[in-house]
């Protein structure tokens, strides 16, 4: 029996009533949770009729959806935005232009077409001209001004999204605070700091909403949903696979084919998008924008939402924008009212005087510390942790002899190439005054394994990054198949053929190892943001061949990797990372695969098996270009040997020939060890 239970009868009691629970599945939980949230949410306004408390809530699936939009650009994409209250702004003023007495264009039979759309009405005061007064319907402004905010996203991220980190965070904020200024100078289109007014409510099959706050409640809750359904779609699809790629590290997700600044754009245009739309809702409810409601604070209060409710997470944002939404419109105001009728019975006027309301702010950066210190993860993490191994998954069992079977990833036409697969020529790599390459000619066949080898610091993985595009070459070409990809970005360079893994292993540490083997594939699938909404049949199929594909290129590793599908990569063991990369790089169907020091880190039976699988992949025809410190490898595997010291090749050959060279030997143990033997 368990001693808790005895000991404490509330517990026992607590543990007999959950255990039903518990033998429920995850997803069912979910599931049901989510169902009774939003039954909720449709009957509060007949739980609750108090019109006080409906547009409080309307105000806060308002921020809830600010939140889901700011989550996809740093959630997923991981680009810290301090000035996303600037598209919020756009989209109210957007709407607010468009459908209130702010511009009165004299009336023409230009706008004669527009009338008869309902855009416009003409204006008739006697004794002056008549005027046109914009009437532009509000669910028609809802997604147009998602449009046009997406597009300021891109036109305000084409020139910056090069930068990270604080760079960025930097120029965003400056984003978010020119907004508001020229919002107050262009007082033609705003009203400048007077702001709008007379901003007409939306109607509904002839219901105007007028100021009730059910209504836009509705509203609100609908375009939670929706942003909720859009988040959940893209953040399991490809696009959101190459998002959250380029949130953990930027140089692996270029080199597996992700195009980075693209995607950029593509997270802050949706970020945006969102953003737009509330801005237009947001106005309609209030009927009225000035510049004051989209300064820093609210670009803040929105990025504190996303931390406290979990980043990644669209159901924990929502969760945490409405618990903060409910703290600063109810919790507090109501505390303050305690306050005061507390000073009044002890008579103490600075009890009476007490507003918690005005300090907000200080309240969201003392809950954004708090959830810094003590959840990270927030309220509802991204990641749920995974269940423990069974002893049997635990154990690998390993079958000697490579892979059995020809993988699907690798029937390409590259080994029936003639001449040379790759070849470099006159290879040249400056760094300032120091020369990492110089001058380095090489050349290797189609479905070989060469070997590049050399002391430590002899310019090896600074000409793998040349050769993938990471680093620039100074000088020379590099053809694959012929053709010249010397300078071509590294995406293009994986979409060509040239996969590699990393001296120092990249692996996207926070996503599962279906997930980073999948995010290899990148470059040959095609799903779109759209496709990955609406999910029509391609693109299911797309999405369970890539699936299939991946899980046949983990079982190369057996089950040292097929058990652990779903556990994110940072629970690993270093060799099965290293398994990992070396899986992630053959999902993207090489024609050569670059091997940094695959074995670093692995022991001897280990490494051998390793060795095995190399082997096996050379006798599907893959080309492997490799980098290995252990001379039994290299020696064991490779067909020649290419040997660099200070940046230059010194000799090539097969593994015979290179050992008996004499500057091969001075490189590796000294002039005067050799001159000695």
């Amino acid at each position: 029996m368990d001693m808790d239970a005895t000991t404490n009868p509330a517990a026992g009691l607590l543990a007999a009533l959950a255990a039903p629970l518990k033998r429920v599945p995850p997803k069912v939980r979910g599931r049901a949770a989510v169902a009774a949230f939003a039954a909720f949410a449709l009957l509060l306004p007949v739980i609750d009729g108090n019109a006080g408390d409906l547009d409080a809530a309307a105000n806060a699936t308002a921020f809830a959806a600010l939140a889901l939009g700011l989550n996809i650009v740093v959630g997923l994409a991981g680009l810290l935005d301090l000035g996303y209250a600037a598209f919020f702004a756009i989209g109210a003023y957007t709407y607010g232009i468009f459908a209130s007495w702010q511009l009165e264009p004299a009336w023409s039979s230009f706008w004669q077409p527009f009338a008869w759309l309902g855009l416009v009405e003409r204006f008739h005061v006697d004794g002056v001209p008549d005027v046109a007064h914009l009437t532009v319907s509000f669910w028609i402004m809802l997604p147009l001004s998602g449009l046009i905010a997406a597009f300021f996203g891109i036109l305000f991220g084409a020139p910056t999204l090069r930068l990270k980190g604080d760079y960025l965070a930097i120029v965003t904020l400056g984003f978010g605070e020119i907004v508001p200024v020229v919002v107050r100078n262009t007082p033609s289109l705003t009203n400048g700091a007077m702001g709008l007014n007379g901003v007409q409510a939306p109607s509904l099959f002839g219901y105007n909403f007028g100021v009730t706050s059910t209504p836009y409640y509705y509203v609100g809750v609908a375009l939670v949903a929706l942003f909720i359904f859009v988040s959940l779609r893209l953040t399991t699809s490809r696009i959101g696979r190459a998002w959250m790629a380029i949130r953990e590290d930027q140089i692996a997700a270029a080199a597996m084919g992700v195009n980075r600044v693209r995607l950029k754009l593509l997270a802050f245009a949706v970020g945006a998008g969102f953003a737009g739309m509330i801005g237009t809702f947001y106005v309609a409810k209030l009927q009225t924008a000035t510049p004051d409601m989209f300064m820093f604070p609210v670009s803040a209060m929105i990025l504190v939402m996303v931390v406290f409710g979990g980043m990644g997470s669209p159901y924990g944002v929502v969760a945490g924008a409405l618990i903060l939404q409910i703290l600063q419109s109810w919790v507090l105001q109501d505390v303050s009212g305690w306050l005061h009728d507390l000073g009044e019975l002890l008579d103490n006027d600075w009890l009476q005087t007490i507003d918690l309301t005005q300090a907000i702010e200080l309240i969201f950066g003392i809950v954004l510390v708090l959830t810094m210190l003590y959840r990270r993860q927030g309220l509802i993490p991204a990641r749920r942790a995974t269940r423990a191994l069974s002893l049997a998954e635990q154990t690998a069992n390993v079958e000697r002899g490579g892979i059995r079977r020809q993988l699907r990833v690798l029937a390409r036409e590259a080994a029936e190439t003639p001449g040379p697969l790759l070849e470099i020529r006159g290879l040249v790599k400056r760094y300032g005054g120091i020369i990492a390459v110089k001058e380095v000619d090489l050349k290797i066949a189609a479905g070989t394994i060469v070997a590049l080898i050399g002391p430590n610091g002899s310019g090896k993985t600074t000409m793998f990054n040349v050769i993938t595009g990471l680093d620039p070459a100074t000088g020379g070409k590099i053809l694959l198949q012929g053709r010249d990809v010397t300078g071509l970005p590294p995406h293009e360079l994986a979409r060509l053929g040239i996969a590699r893994t990393f001296q120092n292993l990249r692996l996207f540490n926070n996503m599962t190892v279906l997930e980073n083997v999948l995010v290899g594939m990148h470059s040959r699938t095609t799903t779109g943001a759209l496709g990955a909404v609406l999910r029509p049949p391609s693109v299911a199929v797309e999405e369970r061949e890539a699936r299939e594909r991946a899980i046949e290129v983990l079982s190369v590793f057996g089950n040292r990797l097929l058990p652990r599908l779903d556990q994110t990569v940072s629970e690993l063991s270093y060799a099965n990372r290293r398994r990992v990369e070396i899986a992630r790089a053959l999902a993207s169907q090489p024609k050569i695969l670059l091997l940094d020091e695959p074995a670093a880190g692995m022991n001897p039976g280990e490494t051998l098996e390793l060795a095995e699988q190399i082997r096996s992949l050379k006798d599907m025809g893959l080309t492997v270009f490799l980098i290995e410190h252990k001379l039994n490898v290299v020696n064991d595997l490779a067909d020649r040997i290419v040997v660099l010291d200070h940046g230059e090749k010194i000799a090539e050959g097969t593994p015979a020939e290179v050992h008996a060279d004499p500057q091969v030997l001075e490189a590796y143990l000294g002039r005067k060890a050799v001159a000695h033997a």
